[in-house]
């Protein structure tokens, strides 16, 4: 099952076909419980991660003992790609914020595969971009969008449909959600109770979307 799981995640299904089944097979296959460590903020980057189910945070603890979380990645989502290729210590450190299961490439793995085919190190150079550009969009969402738009925009990021109803499923721990989209857990609240005027339903950790459309032209409107 969690083989399937990887073949469809956003990294490997990126990879040549030729190369997969090579590194599915050298992987390292973990199940963490929630508040379990995957790696720790000066630890040298061994590996690319792949979460394949629940939810992994990365953050940084501030000088005065506050956590800071930087992002949050969920089934099918990749991390970790440029320090593991640079050998780096990591810049953050990794804990699962519910019980979750990854699968760890191991760099010298990929390394190989590199030298011998340039789609390869195309993959991995996207996917390092691809967390740029993720990046870059937060900052753009603190500055121009609403508290409720960069919810919105979140429960679209996991919503699988492009039209019509969907329902996602986000962390029990709305403060994880809070810390990755710059907002208090008070003020996530309220943006909630927003969407709901928009057709979104809030039921414990699910988010039932009545129109997916009318969400993404909310977000879009920045007037």
């Amino acid at each position: 099952m969690h083989k399937a799981i990887a073949r469809n995640s956003l990294l490997i299904k990126a990879l040549p076909d030729v190369h997969v089944d090579a590194i599915l097979s050298k992987a390292i296959w973990k199940t963490y419980d929630r508040g379990e460590t995957l790696f720790i903020q000066e630890e040298t980057a061994n590996a690319i991660h792949i979460v394949l189910d629940g939810w992994v945070k990365l953050f940084r603890v501030t000088p005065s003992g506050t956590e800071a979380v930087v992002s949050v990645f969920t089934r099918g989502q990749s991390f970790g790609e440029a320090v593991a290729l640079r050998n780096m210590p990591y810049p953050v450190s990794a804990e699962a914020a519910t019980r979750s299961n990854v699968m760890h490439i191991p760099t010298n793995v990929i390394v190989d595969l590199m030298k011998r085919d340039t789609e390869v190190a195309l993959t991995i150079l996207s996917s390092s971009f691809n967390h740029l550009h993720s990046l870059v969009a937060q900052l753009e969402q603190l500055k121009a969008q609403t508290g409720a738009q960069r919810v919105a925009e979140f429960l679209l990021d996991l919503c699988d449909a492009e039209e019509g109803a969907c329902e996602v499923t986000m962390p029990y721990d709305k403060v994880l959600i809070a810390g990755k989209l710059g907002m208090k857990p008070e003020s996530l609240s309220r943006a909630f109770a927003r969407l709901k005027t928009i057709g979104v339903k809030i039921e414990k950790n699910h988010a039932l979307i009545g129109d997916v459309e009318k969400l993404q032209d909310y977000v879009e409107d920045l007037n």
